[in-house]
């Protein structure tokens, strides 16, 4: 045998080595499902060297062992919730039907945030009035304003917030801005951003990326912030899957406009969204905000029952699907949803088709064009399973349907930033916030019916017609869906 066999020979034991060992961490890490690990298996055998830088890069649930250290270290030191100012007390209390205080339970169990009463509550009619309401509330804030978006683009929207911010610091408001790195690179590298650090705002990039190329050896790239937080003044907070920017989104116009929802909120919810901030905040900047988080919780009248719950991956594993999945077995005579992603798991497909088997009134809203193409052949793959169980499916045609929202026997309702995918199960920090109140139940509710209205029905005969390809295409893709 000559050199270059004997060089051939070694390099093929050393490829069969690296997948065997690459092999075995995939069997070893916990809190995965089988499925994952089938996958990445495939995926390394089949095409070794690719499979293996794949898996080092996307394999892994990996911020970094500083920055998962030093993230549990502040939410360790979180003070506890400060008590009800005097006569507070009583609205503080929720009134929630003992048949739904269980899915208040999988809530607490994520972040140990209990539900609160004494919330007033208002949907915003659409974006744009969300936004104008927040700048109107930030011109009226006298102590503080809080606000973190994953998505802050340098357009209509995003410039009408900057200086909302930067009029706020100027008269003495200490305004603090968290925007992620990667979702919001155009409005942290633009002017505005300077030029609201020169008016007085505290700014800070979430999950910095640095260096592209160094990046992968201190964490995973595209783990990101996908929040949408806002707090003023302690008392005022915002809930939805709204990011900082024009309906129009610029930066993906051909899906436009983006249809989001967003709810305006007063009273003592919005301290547990001020802890999710704070957590985020002094992660990024190591300036302690106890201060505020120690402010006594005023609920003057009695109101609307309400939990936030911010998931991520440094939560407990499997927060945010244990959630909707309580949600959907919960669900006795009607569940509706949005979410512009749907890449479910098993068991989130499983409830789903099992809330219509046992007959509730099942209706799941998706875009019917998505500006992901692989979330979108992924998605359609689960078509005919869910229309088999006797799920109502639609397709909204206004444009990018990017609200996240579950209704719930028209009491409970679910909204946030989170979707119905891997990467809001696993890789992103989420935040939603759990309602009881049968009346604004019934706004959302409507909200959701303005969408059936502009959406096409899909049927068991429309998918069974898709030519041969397109199933095979859709179907390939879902099969890596463990992987997204």
């Amino acid at each position: 045998m000559n050199l270059s066999s004997y060089e051939t020979l070694l390099g093929v034991i050393l490829i069969i080595v690296l997948q065997a060992g690459f092999i075995a961490r995939v069997l070893l890490r916990p809190n995965r499902q089988p499925a994952a690990r089938l996958a990445w298996i495939v995926v390394i055998t089949a095409v070794p060297v690719v499979g293996v830088l794949s898996y080092l890069l996307f394999g892994e649930v990996d911020l970094g062992r500083r920055r998962v250290a030093k993230l549990r270290r502040v939410i360790a030191a979180v003070p506890p919730f400060p008590k009800a100012v005097a006569g507070d007390q009583a609205n503080l209390q929720p009134h929630i039907p003992e048949s739904h205080q269980t899915l208040f339970q999988v809530g607490r169990s994520v972040n140990g945030f209990t539900p609160v009463g004494g919330n007033t509550a208002s949907l915003m009619a659409d974006s744009n009035t969300a936004v104008d309401a927040l700048v109107a509330d930030i011109e009226a804030a006298q102590d503080h304003v809080h606000v973190l978006f994953y998505i802050w683009l340098p357009d209509n929207n995003g410039c009408k917030l900057v200086n909302a911010l930067k009029r706020a610091a100027r008269r003495g408001v200490s305004c603090r801005a968290l925007a992620d790195d990667l979702g919001s690179r155009p409005m942290i590298r633009s002017e505005h951003w300077q030029a609201m650090s020169e008016a007085g705002v505290k700014l800070a990039a979430a999950l910095p990326i640095g260096n592209p190329l160094l990046k992968p050896f201190k964490g995973r790239i595209d783990l990101r912030n996908h929040r949408k937080v806002v707090v003023i003044d302690g008392q005022i907070t915002y809930c939805g899957s709204q990011n900082m920017a024009d309906p129009e989104f610029l930066i993906k116009a051909r899906f436009a406009p983006w249809v989001d929802a967003v709810i305006r909120l007063t009273g003592p919810i919005a301290a547990q969204n001020q802890r999710l901030f704070a957590s985020d905040w002094e992660t990024e900047t190591d300036e302690n905000l106890d201060a505020l988080l120690r402010q006594p919780l005023a609920a003057p009248n009695a109101g609307i029952a309400a939990q936030v719950i911010g998931t991520g991956p440094t939560a407990r594993y499997s927060a945010m699907p244990e959630v909707f999945g309580s949600l959907l077995h919960a669900a006795r005579d009607e569940l509706v949803i949005t979410t512009p992603y749907y890449v479910p798991d098993e068991s989130m497909q499983n409830a789903l088709c099992a809330a219509a088997y046992r007959g509730v009134s099942t209706t799941l809203i998706l875009p019917a064009r998505n500006d992901s193409w692989i979330v979108s052949a992924a998605s359609r793959s689960y078509y005919l399973e869910l229309l088999s169980a006797g799920v109502k499916l639609y397709e909204f045609e206004g444009g990018l349907l990017h609200t996240k929202s579950i209704t719930l026997d028209g009491e409970i309702t679910l909204m946030g930033s989170a979707n119905m995918d891997r990467r809001s199960f696993d890789l992103n920090y989420e935040n939603n916030i759990l309602f009881y109140d049968p009346t604004l139940t019934a706004q959302v509710r409507e909200r959701q019916n303005t969408y059936l209205a502009q959406s096409r029905v899909v049927t068991p005969e429309a998918v069974a017609a898709w030519p041969m390809g397109r199933r095979l295409w859709n179907n390939a893709i879902a099969i890596v869906g463990p992987l997204l």
